[in-house]
């Protein structure tokens, strides 16, 4: 009896082995499948570090930056004229200038030369158009001299055939008395008359003879003028008031016609030439409010003009100013230039992400209730500013969103905040 007693209890034994076991093993696999169904904990992130904002409803101000400078409205190379040698530097860049300011002087013997036998060649060309004139004024006088005797005689021998006419009807004088009057009269009337008509003759040549040495001389005059003016102009002057910018040439340097002596332009009058991303500068039109910063001050302006092409992705804008100059403000200050492209009233807006481009969807991450963890969502933006953009999709009025880079989380979807 004891031996069967025995053989049962070491058999419940194993029984109650096996069924604790049993028990481990599904134990074991539940908790591996629960651990398997558990998502990795959420990274932490310091809440000082990331930059947040609120998606608003309302008007949203579309702008468009760029960086720039400022340039004078008025600016004047000064090329040279002639062939010359720099022989002295009268002002240097930064100098204020009027209109006959000397800015430098240059030497050219032959142009002087050339100056001394043009004005010589003039005075002999003067002097020729005199004495043609006066010898032909005297022909002049000596034709009219003779148109004089010519009416003279015919008037003496109109008088006398007249007179034999009268006396020959009464029978005073004979028939070849009164004929030969006659003739005389008719001879000096056709004498008469030819020298009328040399003397007219005579003034029309005159006056195209005159004329001819007339516009010789004026040529002679016209090219003295020139030598003149070229020799003047080796002294170089600024023709514009204002400040003399640049002078790229040195004493003793040759210079050719056309070559750039000096720049000047009028430090009062300037205009920003900003530069804009030529994927947003399709917006752009002239007409629009703009304003420049100088960093000193911000001056009102509209734009201007668009250049038509686009260098290194960029489009150049130049931009009128409309208001006064603040102190400092000078040519080739660097500035920044905003445009305003329009105003959009009752759309999302919020502050712009950092990857965010216009018309594109991004993800985000979105703060959640608890205000500690951010889930990330995809957004949907449409038009952009400087700042802002627009959210077509994706959040709703009043949703917070981290704007700063968080490519660090691309692999994530949940992030929590210290």
């Amino acid at each position: 009896m004891d031996i069967q007693r025995g053989a049962e209890v070491k058999q419940a034994k194993q029984r109650k082995r096996a069924v604790i076991v049993v028990l481990l093993i599904v134990g074991l696999a539940a908790t591996t499948y629960a651990l398997s169904r558990l998502q990795p904990a959420a990274p932490s992130v310091d809440k000082a570090t990331v930059w947040p904002d609120t998606v608003k409803r309302g008007e949203m101000l579309r702008q468009m930056r760029g960086l720039g400078t400022l340039v004078p409205e008025d600016i004047r190379w000064i090329p040279a004229t002639t062939n010359g040698r720099v022989e002295r530097i009268v002002l240097r860049p930064g100098a204020l200038v009027t209109n006959d300011s000397v800015i430098l002087e240059l030497t050219n013997p032959e142009l002087e030369q050339e100056a001394v036998d043009a004005e010589l060649q003039l005075k002999a060309a003067e002097a020729d158009y005199t004495n043609l004139k006066v010898q032909l004024e005297s022909q002049l006088l000596t034709l009219r001299s003779d148109v004089a005797r010519a009416q003279a005689d015919y008037t003496q021998n109109k008088l006398q055939a007249d007179s034999d006419e009268l006396l020959f009807k009464d029978g005073l004088v004979s028939k070849n008395v009164r004929d030969l009057s006659a003739n005389r009269a008719k001879e000096s009337t056709t004498r008469f008359e030819l020298e009328q008509q040399r003397l007219a003759n005579f003034a029309d040549s005159m006056r195209a003879q005159l004329a001819a040495r007339q516009a010789q001389t004026d040529q002679r005059k016209a090219f003295s003028d020139l030598k003149k003016t070229q020799l003047d102009k080796l002294r170089v002057r600024a023709g514009l008031s204002g400040v003399l910018q640049a002078l790229p040439v040195e004493v003793g340097q040759q210079v050719g016609p056309g070559t750039n002596l000096a720049r000047v332009s009028n430090p009062t009058r300037l205009k920003a030439e900003v530069r804009i991303a030529e994927t947003q500068a399709r917006d752009v039109s002239i007409g629009q409010i703009a304003s420049v910063d100088t960093r000193n001050g911000i001056i009102p302006g509209r734009v201007s003009r668009i250049d038509p092409a686009a260098t290194q992705g960029t489009v150049l804008v130049d931009i009128t100013l409309e208001g006064p100059l603040p102190q400092g403000a000078r040519p080739d200050l660097s500035v920044d230039g905003t445009i305003e492209i329009e105003r959009l009233t009752d759309v999302l807006y919020v502050g712009r992400p950092v990857q965010g481009q216009p018309n594109s969807t991004i993800g985000l991450f979105k703060m959640e209730a608890d205000g500690v963890h951010a889930s990330r969502v995809q957004v949907k933006l449409g038009r952009s500013s400087v700042n802002t953009i627009e959210i077509v999709e994706g959040l709703k009025e009043g949703d917070q969103v981290i704007l700063s880079d968080m490519s660090q989380f691309d692999n994530v979807n949940r992030i929590r905040l210290n």
